[in-house]
């Protein structure tokens, strides 16, 4: 018998323990080891009852999803939870640490569960682009109802102990899984209980069958932001099933449903981006063995948007921060939207009440750079300008003590050019955090030339430690993810050029998935911005510096792009902007023409896979799931596309580069001509994917 699942017996419980680290995926092995220890304890004459539990630091944690797409090994999990169900003597689930995807659907098998205080339980499936595919969209309604089943499955989010003991997901909160699992089979086996197999107890979908609005309102609710995604909707679905057939009936329902999403693009896409996000915490060319600098003082220089943004990141993840600015009015203000924020957040039942006041009480709001003093990790968020970046880190020589990690959250600079007025460029990198910092999840990690390996692997650590997915990337002007945003910026603004509309290309953009289309974005972000930046380089854009001349400067007045009614952010396409654009156009001596929504996903899409194809030439980013990491965590693109580069393999980097080509000729731009890798990839019938095996 397999010893990765082992068995005792004491005073006739077997208590049967899975040790699969680091987290008892239910590998082949695994579902093996159960289903033999489970079939000897059943024949076991001496053995009255079974607990199943588990080793380390937590009960089955999910599938093992590297055997997705390969030959399937037996025992299915199917097998092995119909094995629990089936078994004459009591079967109690002992949890501990977490419960997720197969391993709930495994304990859901048990006829009873127990779990310590700490414990989780859920089903994330959803956000892998799959349903519970052994058993979960059906025996979970059966223990909880279809309303909060719906809420697990479809939101894909854990919940506590505590909750799963009011719900009836679980019997009983124990201290410890193995004494607590074996002193409640004690009970049972002492009160006589009945086995509660939930394919037989329909007791919860009683009210739903009733009445239908139960179920459909709790799914309406839950997929109010699912637009574009496939899995939700699949799995209420499958939901529904377990409400309206026979147990078997649904789990056929649930099988086909699995089967056809695990081999669809969105799965594939989401399970991608998975294993991307975690092999963008594996840093290239650090000596092995390197540590981080201890961090224990944390101070973020700037108190506007991103300084206050990032200071919030810190609270929120219980860390004090200190927040420096130049004078007590700038620092009073930062300090009363960051509270304004909190307090709102709170309203909306997204905080505690009391957790503005503990999250601000982390907050230590100073004026004067000498407070850096004491820092480990000193972060600089002020005005975005090579001159005033330059001043800050210059004083920081004289402030800063050795071996603090100096970063700047520069969006565009070069960090080399930062690193060169310090007499430390060994310290200094870049940590480009996403607006509003509090809330995005990325920070582009941006290596120096000199930056030392521990001082990037300190940057790393702390970005994970407050929540934030890291990815490392080397200096160029724009990083990974606002290069490739400048190549598409430049293709909206020239189909405006030759004859579309703003709320065209917006409206192909968001089809594709994307939160906001370039106008859109360009009227939230202000088009002031820009037309300030191009005359101070003596640059023209006639459209938008006509715009900017009529005093559309996008939301902030009320009329950009769009148009925008008073207290709404609901861009609306305005007549005067056709005007404005065609008199334009004739200025110029250009006409219109008719450009179909194909070529304008086109020129959105192609340039940053073309641009990110340059990016890996350049060894800007080590892979190409890093750029797509970028993408889906600091630019909203839709992950069940997996981000640019997979999206790209999708399509095919032959017909990619065939369509840059034309449009090159067409536009008369030669940016757009493929890239030498794009084109080599393609020549030879590659993938970007091929790289990251050595290709």
């Amino acid at each position: 018998m397999s010893e990765i699942v082992k068995a005792e017996h004491r005073d006739g419980i077997a208590t049967i323990t899975v040790d699969n680290p680091p987290v008892n995926a239910l590998s082949a092995a695994v579902r093996r080891g159960i289903l033999e220890r489970v079939n000897a304890a059943v024949a076991d004459s001496k053995v009255q009852a079974i607990v199943l539990t588990c080793a380390g630091r937590t009960f089955i944690a999910g599938a093992d999803i590297t055997e997705f797409g390969k030959p399937p090994q037996p025992p299915s999990l199917h097998e092995v939870i119909d094995a629990l169900d089936a078994s004459p003597k009591p079967i109690v689930a002992a949890i501990h640490g977490t419960a997720l995807g197969g391993g709930l659907e495994t304990a859901l098998g048990c006829h009873f569960r127990v779990a310590v205080k700490s414990a989780k339980l859920g089903l994330p499936e959803v956000k892998l682009g799959l349903l519970p595919g052994a058993g979960g969209t059906q025996r979970l309604p059966r223990a909880v109802g279809p309303e909060l089943a719906v809420q697990m499955i479809l939101g894909g989010n854990p919940i506590s102990a505590a909750e799963a003991l009011s719900h009836g997901l679980i019997d009983e909160v124990v201290d410890d899984t193995v004494a607590g699992g074996e002193a409640f089979a004690r009970k049972v086996l002492a009160e006589q209980r009945s086995l509660r197999r939930l394919r037989d107890d329909d007791s919860k979908l009683a009210a739903a069958r009733a009445d239908r609005s139960i179920f459909t309102n709790a799914v309406a609710a839950m997929t109010k932001k699912a637009r574009g995604f496939e899995a939700p909707f699949a799995c209420a679905d499958a939901i529904g099933a377990a409400i309206d057939l026979p147990f078997d009936e649904g789990m056929k329902r649930e099988r086909d449903g699995f089967l056809k999403l695990v081999v669809g693009d969105q799965s594939k896409a989401q399970r991608y981006a998975f294993f991307a996000e975690r092999e963008a915490a594996k840093v290239a060319g650090v000596p092995e063995g390197t540590k981080p600098r201890p961090v224990t003082k944390v101070a973020v220089i700037g108190a506007g948007t991103m300084g206050g943004g990032i200071a919030m990141s810190f609270a929120n993840a219980g860390i004090p921060v200190t927040l420096i600015e130049t004078g007590e009015q700038t620092l009073q203000r930062g300090l009363g939207i960051m509270q304004k924020n909190y307090e709102a957040s709170a309203a909306r039942g997204g905080l505690p009440p009391d957790a503005p006041a503990k999250r601000m009480a982390l907050i230590t709001g100073v004026v004067g750079l000498e407070n850096v003093k004491d820092a480990d990790l000193i972060i600089e968020a002020v005005f975005e300008t090579m001159a005033v970046k330059k001043e800050v880190f210059s004083a920081l020589d004289a402030y800063a003590k050795p071996g603090a990690v100096l970063a700047s959250n520069t969006s565009y600079l070069n960090i080399d050019a930062i690193a060169s007025v310090t007499k430390r460029p060994q310290d200094v990198l870049g940590m480009h955090f996403f607006s509003p910092a509090n809330v995005m999840k990325l920070c582009e990690i941006v290596r120096g030339v000199q930056t030392a390996p521990d001082a990037l692997l300190t940057a790393v650590t702390v970005a994970k430690a407050i929540a934030k997915v890291p990815v490392v990337v080397g200096v160029c002007d724009g990083f990974v993810g606002n290069r490739m945003l400048a190549a598409r910026s430049n293709q909206a603004e020239k189909l405006l050029f030759e004859g579309a509309l703003p709320q065209q290309v917006d409206a192909v953009v968001t089809k594709f998935g994307m939160p906001m289309g370039p106008f859109a974005m360009g009227d939230l972000a202000g088009l002031d911005i820009g037309w300030r930046s191009r005359q101070d380089r003596g640059i023209k854009s006639e459209i938008a510096d006509a715009l900017c001349e009529a005093g559309r400067f996008g939301q902030k007045t009320g009329k950009g792009y769009y148009a925008y009614e008073a207290g709404s952010r609901a861009p609306l396409p305005d007549p005067e902007v056709e005007t404005l654009i065609n008199d334009t156009l004739a200025k110029l001596g250009l006409k219109r023409r008719e450009i179909s929504d194909q070529e304008i996903l086109e020129r959105m899409i192609y340039p940053m896979i073309n641009e990110g194809a340059r990016i890996l030439e350049e060894k800007i980013a080590a892979r190409p799931s890093d750029i797509d990491v970028v993408w889906i965590y600091g630019y909203g693109w839709p992950v069940y596309r997996g981000g640019p580069m997979f999206y790209a393999d999708l399509v095919g980097l032959k017909p990619i580069a065939e369509r840059l080509s034309h449009y090159a000729k067409q536009t008369n731009d030669p940016s757009l001509e493929p890239a030498p890798l794009l084109k080599r990839l393609a020549d030879e019938g590659r993938t970007f994917a091929s790289l990251a095996k050595g290709g």
